[in-house]
């Protein structure tokens, strides 16, 4: 296909011609193709095996060779015998081959990798409050609210925003949006690259979480052009997910990493704060500013059983709930413009109730898929009795603590951890892992249940066999969850959480709990 343009000297060129691909046919390229082609030698050697050995039946049986065959066997015992042993033995080999061909394969968490900014970028209370007054955008009122949700939030003074949110005036333009995304992505990923020794080109599948910065060329199209990554690589930019979308880019991965033998898996949870920030006056969309900060993770998965020596974690279970059919549920975290044409994220009061429904459903869901059976027995009794028989009693809440050693839990709000904590009856320690994700980065959207499990490897490490549940939940509304097992004993020092003062927060946390005690002055 081409396009003819004529000079200004009268002769005919050739434009816009289509380039003949049979000239530039790269060595690198075509052995890929025999790559991929002898991945799958297995399969494509058995189908003309059988065909051959189905069409030596069909003559056998024209010819009246299987008759004869047969009818010996029936007059032999010892014949008769061997073809049935030899049956036998053929189906037992069937049922092992189809056990090999049918299984799916694991998906291992070889390590990971979450961000820490520079100290630069630090937003202590005094200065975040400093640059919303200076920004002159907000009302008194709304300084004032901003102000008190900051000291209730459950955010210490060391978590960080971007440079253009803080500067005065404010710069939150697309270019600086670019610029926060390439200084926390792109050190994460080429961290995590090095220790792992994955060269970027071997990186088969890419997904990527961003909710509300989702420029073009595509976030993952800034990684791959980046690192050089290969032509033929599987990449899924994941946008409008909300906090809940590092599980579903797993699960995605994973199901992808079932289709595609023997591949690496990168996986980026994020979320911008630079075009996201909110310059109005409406309470319920003030909330995000206070909350949310910086930060994200690079994940690398795979599926090679090679791999099981080293990687850190195998995926169990990935179980994902969506209550968007519900008007409540799908309205009650809502990117929308005020009065004035201010873009933010409005958080409604129905968003409590909404997040407990989806999470009773999510953990019904994985509870038979993780507890023991003695918990899952008392559960079943229990709600026959209450369903069928009347019985008044309180419905019986199956003991997680004996399905999980460890729980990270999306660092949504005090309140949100707090409530988690009281309705699936978990203990302080099993908690205080995600306050402390919360006190030292704050909201960090989906990003943050890799922050709690860095601060798990930091300060308790990990045991053999150690089962982990990373929830999430965020806009849609959904909670995901995904389960790990651990693959080995380790401690990994994460340096976002070195030089942490876990007693400072401790402090903070037990003086927010005795101020919210207090009665309330008329």
């Amino acid at each position: 296909m081409s396009s003819v343009a004529v000079n200004a000297n009268g002769t005919v060129k050739r434009a816009l011609e289509f380039p003949d691909y049979r000239r530039s046919v790269a060595l690198k390229y075509v052995k890929r193709g025999y790559t991929f082609l002898m991945s799958y030698l297995l399969t494509i050697a058995l189908v003309p095996l059988a065909g051959m050995l189905l069409l030596e039946l069909l003559n056998m049986h024209r010819t009246g060779e299987l008759a004869r065959l047969l009818s010996v066997a029936k007059q032999t015992d010892l014949t008769f015998n061997l073809i049935t042993a030899m049956a036998t033995i053929s189906a037992l080999v069937a049922v092992i081959v189809s056990y090999y061909i049918l299984r799916t394969r694991p998906v291992y968490l070889v390590d990971f990798q979450v961000y820490r900014a520079p100290d630069s970028w630090i937003a202590t209370y005094a200065r975040f409050m400093a640059g919303s007054r200076a920004c002159q955008r907000f009302t008194e009122e709304a300084l004032e609210f901003q102000e008190k949700i900051l000291q209730r939030s459950g955010l210490g003074q060391q978590t960080y925003l971007p440079p253009a949110v803080q500067i005065m005036p404010p710069e939150c333009t697309m270019a600086n949006a670019r610029k926060e995304f390439e200084i926390v992505v792109f050190p994460i990923i080429e961290e995590l690259l090095q220790r792992t020794g994955v060269h970027p080109k071997q990186i088969g599948i890419i997904v990527l979480n961003c909710s509300l910065f989702n420029p073009t060329p595509s976030l993952t199209s800034m990684i791959v052009n980046k690192f050089k990554m290969r032509s033929n690589i599987l990449s899924y930019n994941l946008s409008g997910m909300g906090c809940s979308a590092s599980p579903i880019s797993i699960d995605l991965a994973k199901q992808l990493l079932q289709l595609h033998p023997s591949s690496y898996a990168l996986v980026v949870s994020t979320e911008n704060i630079t075009q996201n920030w909110y310059f109005g006056n409406d309470r319920d969309k003030l909330l995000p500013n206070c909350l949310f900060r910086v930060g994200g993770a690079a994940i690398l998965l795979s599926n090679r059983r090679r791999d099981a020596w080293r990687a850190k974690y195998e995926l169990m279970h990935t179980v994902r709930t969506h209550l968007g059919s519900k008007d409540a549920a799908y309205s009650c975290i809502f990117q929308m413009e005020d009065d004035e044409r201010n873009i933010g994220v409005r958080l409604t009061k129905e968003l409590f109730a909404v997040a407990g429904e989806a999470l009773k459903i999510n953990v019904t869901t994985l509870g038979p898929l993780v507890l023991p059976l003695s918990e899952q027995l008392l559960f079943f009794f229990n709600l026959v009795a209450r369903k069928v028989f009347g019985y008044k009693g309180k419905p019986y809440i199956p003991d997680f603590k004996l399905a999980f050693d460890k729980v990270c839990i999306h660092t949504g709000g005090r309140a949100v951890i707090d409530e988690i904590e009281k309705q699936l009856q978990l203990t302080n320690d099993m908690v205080e892992p995600s306050r402390a994700a919360l006190y030292r980065y704050g909201n960090v959207s989906s990003s943050s249940i890799w922050y709690v499990l860095a601060f798990l490897e930091t300060f308790h490490g990990m045991r053999r066999g150690d089962r982990i549940w990373q929830m999430g939940f965020g806009s849609g509304f959904k909670c995901n969850s995904a389960v790990w097992r651990a693959n080995r004993s380790f401690k990994h020092t994460h340096c976002a959480w070195e030089d942490f003062d876990l007693h400072e927060m401790r402090q903070h946390l037990q003086m927010l709990k005795e101020t919210s005690r207090q009665p309330k002055k008329a």
